[in-house]
């Protein structure tokens, strides 16, 4: 055991055997690189990515390899998902560098923490048009011997460029109803109409697009904008980056089919995609969407679910050294399992005597999946399973506690929003730090790791969906103390905005306003901050959202690829939005008949509030500062909140 032995990160443990003297990240590393006069070999991944799985089996666990880092280097070894912080400073570092980024990703530094070098995969000999370990290592440490006062001058003048990063490009984006009207137009230009997505392979399923794309569609009706959304959303489901045996989305399509997947699942992606699919369903009212959003929560459910109520961070790719060997199929085997039933499947599927079978279907099949697939999954699960990585990050269940509890309200699955609870009651009751503050990370009985950003933002709006599905109060205070410390600890007091980190971390502290795979704390802190004051009537919230918007630049209202949830907020910003009361008895049958046919609706600018009575069931709809009469007739109420 190396020093990764007492870590509770999976993908440190993953490397606690190396024979690489590895540290995790902390000042005894740098120390040591500092007593010993060496650079620091930096090395970023995580538990459930391929690539780093070759690295290390190739480098890593090789004793030449290893004894060559040992005599050159001080190597950290640090888990992405356990410090974001890190891996977005020094991801930036690899763009100036190199033009691009990933995972494993390589840094080397000097003892005072300066990147002069970056890559990513680096195989053990040089191949790919790569050069391996074994030649990299000697060139690095000839470098840092013989030409020292280079390799400082190069530190210094990257350390100036990574510092333009902390000086975002803002301001300039106005409020406007038209801005997704825009992005959406600027989407079209980029639209695969024949497979669905935007751009080409490698296809990364970018699910709060949709959520711009609706929007959009719902202040125009624009047909073509509708298309986008229920042409990507078939292509996704049918193809091979959709699960079709045991649900749930992988990671991305490597083709531009959607049909040949990395097969890693993450939590993030499955929430996403969940919430994505649910408003495609209260807009449109697509069956299969709504299959589609119970499907994710079955999987989540299923095989992410954790005894103390919380979720799981994702899947590996890879089972028994081979990525993908869980999840595909010969035509012998399926053949075997289903009888007679097999020819029906297989024409369905794409399943060929040709080697092994990723399943997938035509675009226009929307049927749901039945006994031959739940035949198939109970035979995969006799099958050795990929890593399940079973730390809780508060973040991205922050995320599924959000997608569960819309689902749950929407579909009318009390047991949805009964596991958003559960989830919510572990995180807001186990992982909290003396102060009321958040822990990142929680894992074999720790909660650890100062909180970032992004775990107050999403573990925020995720319980604010929770309280608009069960109208319970504590939810509700619970998310304002969540915002409050938010604001308290991570607002810019002097030009607004929220910092990714509370302070007194080891590298820059910076502001993240764009939105990828995952939305920005920026993006969904407006959002929260809007709703909340629509839910509680607390200006100083409405006052602070107006700042954030107004921080985000002009070209925002163009780039949804880059902006997506912020877009979002902005047209609830944008307006009109609507206070929609409803007093009644929540047991009884007009109560919850109404309440329904508001939770089934795409409502994206409302906000819900039940107030209990004993009367007859009434709704209220409020549009700038102006309230309606009460009303049981819930056509009516529909049409006045659906309005623009």
């Amino acid at each position: 055991m190396n020093r990764l032995g007492a870590q509770k990160s999976p993908y440190l443990l993953q490397h606690a055997d190396n024979p690489v003297d590895w540290y995790p990240w902390g000042e005894e590393a740098f120390e040591a690189a500092r007593r010993d006069d060496k650079p620091v070999f930096l090395s970023i991944g995580y538990s459930t990515c391929h690539w780093c799985h070759v690295m290390e089996s190739e480098s890593f666990a090789d004793p030449g390899v290893a004894a060559l880092m040992n005599e050159s280097f001080i190597s950290i070894k640090v888990d992405r998902e356990e410090r974001p912080d890190l891996d977005e400073h020094f991801m930036n570092v690899s763009r100036v560098l190199t033009g691009t980024g990933g995972w494993p990703l390589t840094i080397l530094l000097t003892a005072d923490g300066k990147a002069f070098y970056a890559a990513t995969y680096i195989p053990r000999e040089s191949a790919y048009g790569r050069m391996g370990m074994l030649e990299l290592v000697p060139r690095i440490r000839d470098l840092w011997e013989n030409r020292r006062g280079e390799v400082v001058r190069s530190a210094d003048a990257i350390a100036a460029e990574i510092g333009k990063f902390d000086r975002y490009a803002g301001p300039g984006f106005v409020v406007e109803p038209g801005a997704v009207l825009s992005a959406a137009r600027a989407l079209a230009g980029t639209f695969d109409s024949r497979h669905g997505g935007f751009g080409g392979a490698p296809k990364f399923p970018m699910p709060t697009l949709f959520g711009v794309l609706l929007r959009s569609w719902r202040r125009d009706g624009d047909a073509e904008t509708r298309g986008m959304v229920e042409r990507t959303l078939a292509a996704m489901r049918s193809g091979g980056i959709y699960d079709q045996v045991g649900f749930g989305f992988h990671r991305y399509s490597t083709d531009t089919r959607w049909l040949v997947p990395h097969f890693e699942k993450m939590l993030y992606d499955q929430a996403l995609h969940c919430l994505a699919y649910t408003e495609a369903w209260q807009a449109t009212g697509t069956e299969a969407w709504m299959e589609t959003a119970k499907e994710i929560c079955e999987y989540v459910l299923r095989d992410l679910a954790l005894p103390e109520g919380a979720f799981a961070t994702a899947e590996d790719a890879d089972s028994e050294g081979v990525e993908g060997r869980f999840y595909v199929w010969t035509e012998a085997e399926v053949r075997s399992l289903l009888g007679s039933r097999a020819d029906a499947f297989c024409a369905r599927y794409g399943v060929s005597a040709t080697g092994q079978n990723i399943l997938h279907r035509a675009i226009s099949d929307r049927m749901p999946a039945g006994e031959a697939e739940a035949v198939l999954l109970g035979a995969r699960a006799r099958r050795p399973r990929p890593l399940r990585d079973d730390k809780i990050l508060a973040d991205w269940n922050g995320l599924m506690i959000a997608a569960l509890a819309r689902a749950g309200r929407a579909f009318g699955e009390p047991s949805l929003v009964q596991a958003a609870e559960a989830a919510a009651r572990f995180i807001t009751r186990q992982m909290r730090s003396a102060d009321g503050g958040l822990h990142h990370r929680h894992r074999d009985g720790e909660s650890a790791i100062s909180g970032f950003a992004d775990d107050y933002a999403f573990l925020a709006w995720g319980i604010l969906e929770l309280y608009e599905a069960t109208f319970d109060h504590a939810w509700l205070q619970e998310c304002v103390a969540l915002t409050e410390y938010f604001l308290e600890h991570f607002w810019d007091r002097e030009s607004g905005g929220f910092f990714s980190t509370g302070g007194g971390g080891e590298v820059t502290r910076r502001k993240s306003f764009t939105d990828g795979v995952i939305p920005s704390a920026n993006s969904v802190g407006t959002l929260l901050l809007l709703k909340l004051n629509r839910t509680t009537g607390r200006l100083d919230y409405e006052v602070k959202a107006e700042q954030l918007l107004g921080l985000y630049p002009e070209s925002a209202g163009s780039d949804a690829l880059s902006f997506s949830f912020f877009l979002a907020a902005a047209d609830f910003a944008a307006g009109p939005t609507f206070e929609v009361v409803v007093a009644g008895d929540p047991a009884a049958p007009d109560t919850k008949e109404m309440l329904h046919a508001l939770r089934r609706s795409y409502l994206p600018n409302a906000v819900l509030v039940l107030k209990p009575s004993n009367a007859r069931a009434t709704a209220s709809v409020c549009r700038d500062f102006t309230c309606s009469l009460p009303t049981n007739d819930i056509p009516a109420v529909l049409a006045e909140v659906t309005r623009i």
